[in-house]
């Protein structure tokens, strides 16, 4: 890299490189082009949802070195919108500009055991798991862990994919057939009897100032994020546990830029860590319209080393995903009308020119006097616009 000075911050007018395209680069796109920076994306396809709002687009495999190189040289900063992007080319890019997060936040990201593994070693309570690469490690696992348990592919796999749910030992054979050509390393995580699911964002700038955003609560379905309320409907001295659990990572693992935290509430309201995600996150699209800065220019503000923005939440929030099944594109749909109808409701669309089962296609967000009324908002746009009429 340069000889520029570590502690300066990178100010508008500045070159911002993406590493992938989706929706969420999109969104941070749409922030960072207000603030005055420009973008360069890198991503395999032809029309991404970012690549629509950026200044350039190199069109490559996420692995491909030299072009990740030309992303480097033609930026002043890269940061990223997925996880899962090849550590060794981050590091070959990070010889020449700044990437943030680095590239031994992903080593951690990417891998479920050392996730878990992570998180234990900075005291951050977890369900009981082990690593498994064999047909016999997963038995003697199984017998340690106990059952009900789900065994997870170690990398990948993500929306509920790369799972399978072990009832009682005699489900062992159909997990392992089902999972073990998706790759050598596993885990086997014993299944948690939550209340249920939160998750808390939080940004961590390169001067080390932190800034969490309120706890938000989730609600899955076929695995994949349905609904968020926030603030989540949790006791005050459970939501400061999570918030501290979530500032506990992203210092320990010296994050700069996002960290998602997914978190289970158990019967005794105590705080298990499930995930991470070096990101912004899905359960915090709400914060665009609901806190004092969105998850997006907070993630922007955090890499380019400037103050960070108060993640207050200035009115009760709800999220809910449009999936391909629920609205298809979102384009031309009678019942996007009849859904901003619903008061204090926004629509998000992610520009995506094909749907299908299980893709995300957009969001809708409703404020309210509580999480309850705005989800009970959120849920009414929904159902209009997944009206097929």
């Amino acid at each position: 890299m340069t000889g520029r000075d570590a502690t300066a911050p990178f100010l508008p007018g500045a070159t911002i490189g993406m590493v992938g395209g989706g929706q969420l680069g999109r969104m941070f796109a749409l922030e960072a082009r207000r603030m005055g920076y420009r973008l360069i994306v890198l991503d395999p396809g032809e029309d991404t949802p970012a690549a629509q709002f950026c200044d350039g687009h190199i069109r490559a495999p996420f692995e491909d070195l030299n072009a990740c190189l030309e992303l480097a040289r033609r930026s002043d900063l890269v940061t990223l919108e997925w996880e899962n992007a090849d550590v060794a080319t981050l590091r070959e890019m990070e010889r020449i500009v700044p990437v943030r997060p680095g590239p031994a936040v992903l080593e951690v990201a990417q891998h479920r055991v050392r996730e878990k593994d992570a998180a234990r070693s900075l005291g951050v309570l977890t369900a009981e798991y082990r690593a498994v690469s064999t047909r016999a490690e997963l038995d003697e696992a199984l017998r340690e862990v106990g059952a009900p348990a789900i065994l997870k592919t170690a990398r990948m796999g993500y929306d509920g994919k790369g799972q399978a749910t072990l009832r009682d030992a005699s489900d062992a054979d159909a997990a392992w057939a089902a999972l073990s050509a998706q790759g050598d390393e596993f885990i086997l995580e014993a299944r948690v009897p939550f209340r249920m699911e939160v998750s808390v964002i939080c940004a961590r700038s390169a001067s080390g100032e932190t800034a969490c955003f309120p706890v938000a609560e989730n609600e899955h379905r076929n695995g994949i994020l349905h609904l968020t309320r926030c603030p989540a409907r949790v006791p005050p001295a459970v939501a400061e546990q999570a918030i501290a659990v979530a500032r506990t990572l992203a210092e320990g693992l010296g994050v700069i830029g996002l960290l998602a935290v997914e978190m289970f509430v158990d019967a005794d309201g105590r705080i298990l860590m499930n995930e991470i995600a070096p990101r912004p996150h899905n359960s915090g699209h709400h914060t665009l319209e609901a806190c004092g800065v969105s998850q997006f220019e907070q993630q922007l503000r955090a890499v380019c080393g400037l103050p960070l923005g108060s993640p207050a939440l200035l009115r009760p929030a709800a999220m809910v995903n449009l999936m391909g099944e629920d609205a298809g594109t979102g384009l031309g749909r009678p019942g996007a009308a009849d859904a901003l109808a619903v008061p204090e409701t926004a629509l998000h669309l992610y520009g995506k020119a094909s749907a299908r089962p299980g893709r995300k296609m957009g969001h809708l967000t409703s404020l309210g006097d509580d999480a309850d009324a705005a989800a009970e908002r959120a849920l009414r746009a929904w159902t209009a616009m997944s009206d097929p009429r």
